[in-house]
């Protein structure tokens, strides 16, 4: 399906007679008519696809079983709960917030894992009141506080340990020997991950269940999560030489890499799952260990790809020899990657989408910032005012980070299945900015 002499990533994007982008079977004009921008746009069916296919993979290579936990920080709100439960999935939930929204819709507490670096007291007693599955606890600290805590609550919790493997993946890069420096986790190379593992087993309240590992985003080579996997195998095995305990879970987190421009090439999920799980089954054989029930936690890979942004271009301003700004409706407050670590995108006018993009702009968002910018130097079809712009895969870490820096409203998230739409979070209007205002 071709915007331009470009292929979409997306099966749910294609173009229709008139020239206008669809997603999921509506067109995104319309959808900006009636709607308004900007908006985020979610295909439900591309999400559930993706889980689906995480699903299997997990069902297909792994023996004695294991859950997809979707990393819930990548987009949440009541409707991506109420979908990743019908999908009998787990959920990773890393704050009161995400986890007092899951339970809104009846989100099955044992398939949840909560995690953070540094999570309240208030948090952890939310966690052991709804009886969260496991609390991936993040460090020494936090391990012997849960512990009083359970004490004085009268209750009791099943955890993992965070470990830092000695990992540092970035894309397809990895240091088999850095990350020590990380505000996350129990280090395992200077020996805090083994101590905090004989903690674990002489503290009330707690049982020691797995461990758990993450070790970054956006990473698109398997070589890092196989070398984590047999890594963390392999301190399992000490751990039961040593103590005597065989653990018989474990965490890989997640990371997996998707799609934003031509330059992404991301592994489909049944190829990973196949070559960790065998790196995995060659390390349980060697180190005569049985294989454990294996966890994993996608998170953008679920979402990222299923959403879009539609904005309304306002002014063009055009400086010759320098650059051509469009300035959109919106910007780094329903999308602040570009200003934070430049983000690549990629991005097309949606009523013209069946022209070539042969026009080079900097989108400009309307905030007052000189660095609210959504991306540089994009070919675009050719702009004037009252275009439509849609940003491809925002579904991941747009919603969820979005803000209402300059007394913005937040967009409404439209969720889209079979040619429908509906609204699954309203748009904010300025009566929703001064709400706590005293």
């Amino acid at each position: 399906m071709l915007k331009g002499d470009m292929m979409f990533d997306s099966a749910s994007l294609n173009v229709n007679s008139q020239g206008h982008l669809v997603i999921g079977g509506c067109d995104t004009v319309s959808l900006a008519n009636r709607y308004g921008t900007p908006l985020y746009l979610m295909d439900e069916t591309a999400i559930r696809t993706t889980l689906q296919g995480y699903k299997k993979s997990v069902d297909d290579n792994l023996k004695n079983g294991g859950m997809v936990a979707y990393a819930s920080k990548a987009c949440s709100f009541k409707e991506i709960y109420r979908i990743v439960m019908q999908e009998d999935c787990g959920i990773d939930v890393v704050s009161g917030g995400e986890l007092y929204t899951a339970m809104q819709v009846g989100f099955p507490a044992e398939r949840i894992f909560l995690h953070g670096n540094n999570k309240s007291d208030m948090e952890l007693r939310m966690a052991l009141n709804y009886g969260v599955g496991r609390i991936v606890v993040d460090n020494l600290t936090e391990l012997k506080r849960l512990s009083d805590i359970t004490k004085r609550m009268g209750k009791s919790t099943d955890i993992y340990l965070r470990i830092t493997p000695g990992i540092e993946a970035h894309t397809h890069d990895f240091i088999r020997t850095g990350q020590i420096d990380s505000k996350f986790g129990i280090t395992l190379e200077n020996g805090d991950g083994l101590r905090a593992v004989k903690e674990a087993v002489k503290l009330n309240g707690i049982t020691l269940k797995g461990l758990h590992c993450h070790i970054g985003s956006q990473i698109f080579d398997e070589k890092p999560f196989i070398f984590a996997a047999q890594t963390m195998l392999k301190f399992m095995a000490e751990i039961r030489e040593i103590t005597g305990l065989t653990l018989c879970e474990l965490d890989l987190g997640g990371g997996f890499g998707v799609k934003y421009t031509e330059k992404d090439n991301p592994k489909k999920c049944a190829d990973y799952m196949y070559l960790v799980s065998e790196a995995l089954k060659e390390a349980a054989d060697k180190l005569n260990f049985p294989m454990p029930y294996i966890v994993i936690e996608p998170g953008r890979s679920v979402v990222a790809s299923s959403g879009i942004t539609l904005y309304t271009i306002g002014s063009i301003k055009d400086i010759p020899g320098v650059r051509s700004y469009i300035s959109i409706d919106g910007g780094m407050t329903d999308n602040p990657r570009y200003a934070l670590y430049k983000a690549p995108y990629t991005a097309l006018i949606a009523n013209k989408a069946n022209l070539p993009a042969d026009s080079v702009y900097t989108i400009a968002g309307r905030c007052c910032e000189s660095g609210d910018l959504i991306q540089e130097n994009a070919i675009l079809q050719s702009c004037q005012r009252g275009d439509i712009l849609a940003v491809l895969s925002t579904g991941a870490y747009n919603y969820s980070m979005s803000s209402n820096y300059n007394r913005l409203p937040r967009p409404a998230v439209i969720m889209i299945k079979d040619g429908d739409s509906r609204v699954v979070v309203k748009a904010e209007d300025y009566e929703d900015i001064v709400r706590n205002d005293l």
